[in-house]
């Protein structure tokens, strides 16, 4: 990093920024529109543009360091507040009670931080208790008997000094701790701690390093672990690396590239929290209407091929199991619904028998829809970011459940 605090240019998702051309070197710009394309529209200097720089966040909020002195910042239309509460949700951080003192950060990358501050601290407490181990089945050729002989091998290659042994190792270098030290691995190279949490990060990398295999790990393997007495407290540390792998942009790689990007896709935030929200008060709202949830169920449409929809969410009822509304979260405000988007749920709702389909907008639409195609209704509903999350939680579902429980009882 450049001892020098590197230059931050701001931008607002959907929000154009125009920039002189001296600003950005072309090399600069180019790697921008190559490496991240699907993050920024870059448009180059040009008579179009005024012979500037025009640049437009498209729906993600992050960190982009284009090189040392020269950084991205993608900030968000809803207030922090209510993205890290949409975080805490989606990566189920908020059974954990620890983000309350989060909540007064001044910017995305300070949550950043004070997230990877208490990640280092617990894997540092956690060292100090001793890391989790496990036996792991080795086979190797030693000159002593470890475990079991393989009596085939002996008997195969008797002039060989060596015994083939079977035999099992305790070791700390496994997956649990793995997926930990690939986490502080990539935030210690993100560029956004400061000298303050920087070596606290440092720390507790160097204490993994020792024990286990440094290997790249995807998000995925912290989704699903099971625990148990002797590792239950890996479950919020593998919480909190999912966070961070899942951000850390469109790829990472083991090279020595010194800073990495930060990125949050805000329409699969959305998306996600919107899921979450409903799972959390699956007991409370939708167990007593007779409803459960499904999210992101794969239909697939031509039997013995390979064509198939992923649907956000179905609601469907609990005794019989039949859907009874489809779900697809748009993390965008048209005036109205595009017709790609009212076929696309007609498509879901055909395929899963269902006669109610809900496209949800976080913010209410100029000319909001409720039709029918044929039997299905299709309607648009907000949950909206702006403002209280549990109070637009449930006018959500009010809208959804009892709005439609009327109407059929006056039909």
């Amino acid at each position: 990093m450049s001892a020098v605090s590197p230059r931050i240019i701001e931008l607002v998702e959907y929000v154009p920024v125009f920039l002189a051309r001296s600003e950005i070197p072309d090399a600069v710009g180019e790697a921008l529109w190559r490496n991240y394309e699907k993050q920024v529209a870059v448009d180059f200097p040009s008579p179009k543009t005024g012979y500037r720089w025009r640049l437009t966040a498209r729906g993600w909020v992050g960190h982009i360091p284009l090189t040392p002195d020269l950084h991205l910042a993608l900030r968000p239309k809803v207030q922090l507040s209510n993205l890290l509460g949409m975080l805490e949700y989606a990566y189920d951080l908020k059974s954990f009670r620890f983000l309350e003192g989060l909540f007064d950060c001044q910017s995305l990358s300070d949550f950043y931080e004070r997230l990877a501050e208490i990640l280092a601290g617990r894997i540092l407490n956690r060292g100090r208790q001793g890391f989790y181990c496990a036996y792991l089945p080795k086979t190797e050729d030693l000159p002593y008997v470890r475990g079991r002989i393989n009596v085939r091998q002996v008997i195969s290659k008797s002039w060989d000094v060596k015994v083939q042994c079977d035999y099992e190792e305790h070791t700390a270098d496994v997956e649990e701790n793995q997926i930990l030290a690939w986490t502080v691995w990539c935030i210690a190279r993100s560029g956004l701690c400061t000298e303050r949490v920087l070596p606290i990060v440092r720390r507790a990398y160097h204490l993994l390093q020792g024990l286990v295999t440094l290997q790249p790990k995807s998000p995925q393997v912290c989704v699903g672990r099971q625990y148990n007495r002797l590792n239950e407290d890996y479950r919020l540390l593998h919480a909190l690396c999912r966070f961070f792998l899942e951000q850390i942009g469109p790829s990472y790689e083991m090279g020595e590239r010194a800073m990495l990007p930060f990125l949050v896709d805000m329409a699969r935030l959305y998306e996600r929290f919107v899921a979450e929200w409903l799972k959390a008060h699956r007991e409370t709202i939708l167990l007593p209407q007779g409803l459960d949830i499904k999210s992101q169920e794969r239909l697939y449409v031509c039997e013995g091929k390979d064509i198939y929809f992923d649907v956000d969410l179905v609601l469907q009822d609990i005794a019989t199991g039949v859907a009874k509304y489809v779900l697809d979260t748009k993390y965008k405000v048209p005036t109205a619904p595009a017709s790609s988007d009212i076929a696309q749920m007609v498509a879901y709702a055909e395929a899963k028998g269902c006669e109610d389909a809900i496209l949800v907008y976080p913010m209410a639409l100029v000319e909001p829809l409720d039709i029918r195609v044929g039997r299905i209704r299709i309607r648009s509903l907000t949950f909206c970011l702006a403002g209280d999350l549990e109070q637009a939680g449930y006018s959500f579902l009010g809208d959804l459940l009892y709005t439609d429980i009327l109407t059929k009882n006056m039909s």
